[in-house]
């Protein structure tokens, strides 16, 4: 739809955009995306977004490695990835021009700084000649714009240093881009009134930057049109915006809230993982202890010590501190603790690349720990879905008294969506009853139906007990050498987390329940595989979706999930850890696509390795 404004300009009604913002890492791009981010969502957009950070904390500024990104895609219906490609890209600097330019839509737009395509900038970003004159953007629609010389025009008034002034220009941008997809600037000025209150300097030149770049884009000829997109049809609720690092925390609270517990959460600073603990040190009141430990074993070794007095105990770190969180983890299995270890994954070995994103972590956390030592393992689909398997770690590690892993990684983390707040009196009650006395107790002593022993905190008269690192004795809990109790003890820690695939939901298949090709995933790859399903399933093709978030145990129907289908596509950012696990287990013709270049997959990727499969037919 088109529609004519008296300014003479149309506004376009769309389903769906894309938009990027691309700068230097000090540019404030992740700034001003996330705060169009909300923008989309307050006004009734559904939205994905995925902020790309530069794995150096500082590279050297216009290069093409401290190129630093914020893609978001809204619309009208649901929003399952940040797209495959922006339609509008706004580019601060030439490095950020070069480096985005391969992914953005033929014929999209390009809002350019002209005032940062100066011959060294041009000369940092590897050109040989300006492309906003040469032509090689001519399948764009480019609209330079003097960000620098215009936002030190509008803030000039504001008395600051020009130096200070100069770094107002992102909102400049901002307030281009929200008029370019009509949206309004009066809930961005009221959050910089309560961000800035302290500094009123501050928030005057920035918010003078901010409608500056708004009366730009709605005066000037260059902007011929804007875009409108319909208010999401989403189920009725009362919504927030939340990335997966702030879901992960809430899901933590609410789930220690409803084991009526404290909740200690002991973490070891590392990316992509440290938001959550920042995120939980905002919410004491709600009887939440954090502790920043000295390093990761230290911190895992604390969160086993506050289970062991009675609290939901939570660790949360990166691939690097999984591996050495290993053999406190292992103590956790041996004393049959419950304890949720948050993993929020990153691109390795080693440092790898800190601020990229892989799914590298699944086999560690389903076998890398000493001995015969099973552990639950989770995955979250998407930055909401955070919440909700941050609540079912703490409901299964309580209930069956164990560790439970909790994958999520940095695209997840990051990356932010609508979040339905439940109704928190209405989800599961956690509350763990001890049902033991003196005279009945031991320590090793399990419930027949979970294999849990008893969650007995220390200072109970007549419930005292020991516990360690060495093998128990069955029921007692006295240190015990013999072979025959070793086996059988590990045989009821291995049974104790079997019996929860019978507490968890059943495999479900989303599309055609049977047929040609079924595409498995788990974690972040959700939103690219449930797009491009969607689409082929729309075309009438014998195509559906399994996610799993239970990874171990695996859910009761899978294998007769799996033999419904003639293929099994295992999609997953590694190269081949899903599929690995379950070529062990099943006897499916499993096909793999895999990727771990630091990247979400694609919706485009998905669907090119799906119809790949079909056409072999």
């Amino acid at each position: 739809m088109v529609a004519a404004l008296g300014s003479g300009k149309e506004l376009i009604q769309v389903q769906h955009a894309t938009v990027r913002f691309a700068g230097d890492s000090g540019d404030g791009m992740q700034l001003v995306g996330g705060q169009f981010a909300d923008i989309a969502s307050m006004t009734g957009s559904a939205i994905c977004s995925f902020p790309d950070f530069p794995s150096d904390i500082r590279a050297p500024a216009g290069t093409l490695g401290g190129v630093s990104g914020y893609q978001l895609s809204f619309g009208d219906q649901r929003v399952t990835t940040p797209g495959d490609a922006p339609f509008v890209l706004v580019a601060m600097n030439p490095a950020a021009l070069k480096v985005c330019l391969p992914e953005l839509q033929k014929g999209g737009i390009i809002i350019a700084n002209e005032d940062a395509f100066t011959p060294a900038n041009l000369q940092k970003a590897e050109y040989d000649a300006n492309p906003l004159e040469d032509g090689s953007l001519d399948d764009y629609r480019v609209i330079p714009v003097p960000m620098g010389r215009l936002n030190d025009e509008a803030t000039a008034a504001t008395g600051m240093a020009k130096s200070q002034r100069e770094r107002c220009k992102n909102f400049f941008a901002l307030g281009i881009a929200l008029w370019l997809y009509d949206r309004p600037l009066q809930l961005l000025l009221e959050w910089m009134m309560r961000k800035f209150q302290r500094v009123p300097d501050v928030m005057a030149a920035n918010a003078a930057s901010l409608r500056a770049g708004y009366n730009f884009a709605n005066t000037a000829e260059l902007f011929r049109v804007h875009y409108q997109v319909a208010r999401a049809k989403l189920p009725a609720g009362r919504y927030r915006r939340v990335t997966g690092n702030e879901a992960l925390a809430l899901g933590c609270i609410v789930g220690a809230h409803r084991a009526a517990r404290p909740l200690v959460y002991a973490s070891y600073p590392i990316t992509p993982a440290s938001e959550v603990l920042h995120e939980l040190a905002k919410h004491k009141e709600f009887d939440v202890r954090v502790i920043q430990s000295e390093d990761e074993i230290a911190a895992c070794c604390a969160a086993i010590g506050a289970s062991f007095a009675g609290a939901v105990g939570v660790t949360g770190t990166s691939g690097p501190g999984l591996a050495l969180k290993a053999e406190a983890i292992g103590l956790a299995v041996m004393t049959e603790l419950p304890l949720v270890v948050l993993n929020v994954q990153r691109a390795g070995p080693s440092t790898g690349m800190p601020t990229k994103t892989e799914q590298a972590d699944l086999l560690i956390s389903m076998y890398g720990r000493h001995g015969e030592s099973p552990a639950v393992v989770l995955a979250a689909a998407t930055a909401a879905d955070c919440f909700h398997m941050a609540f079912e770690a703490v409901r299964l590690a309580t209930k069956y008294m164990t560790p439970v892993l909790l994958l999520s990684d940095s695209f997840l983390a990051n990356s932010a969506e609508p979040f339905r707040i439940p109704d928190v009196d209405g989800l599961p009650d956690l509350r763990v009853p001890l049902h033991v006395t003196p005279e009945d107790f031991a320590p090793y002593r399990r419930d027949p139906q979970t294999l849990a022993r008893p969650w007995v905190a220390p200072g109970k008269p007549g419930l005292e007990h020991r516990i360690g690192g060495l093998e128990k004795e069955n029921e007692t809990g006295t240190v015990s050498y013999d072979g025959e109790n070793h086996t059988k003890m590990v045989a009821l820690r291995a049974g104790k987390i079997a019996r929860i695939a019978m507490d968890v939901p059943a495999a479900e298949v989303v599309g055609a329940q049977g047929g040609d090709v079924l595409v498995i995933g788990w974690g972040s790859s959700y939103g690219a595989i449930a797009a491009a399903v969607e689409e082929m399933h729309s075309e009438g093709r014998s195509v559906a979706h399994l996610h799993l978030r239970y990874l171990n145990p695996l859910p009761r129907n899978t294998e007769e999930v799996l033999a419904r289908f003639d293929r099994v596509l295992v999609v997953e950012g590694n190269c081949g850890q899903l599929k690995t696990i379950l070529r062990d287990r099943f006897t499916a013709s499993f096909v793999p696509l895999n990727k771990v270049d630091g990247r979400p997959f694609l919706i485009r990727e998905v669907r090119t390795a799906i119809q790949e499969l079909l056409n072999r037919e």
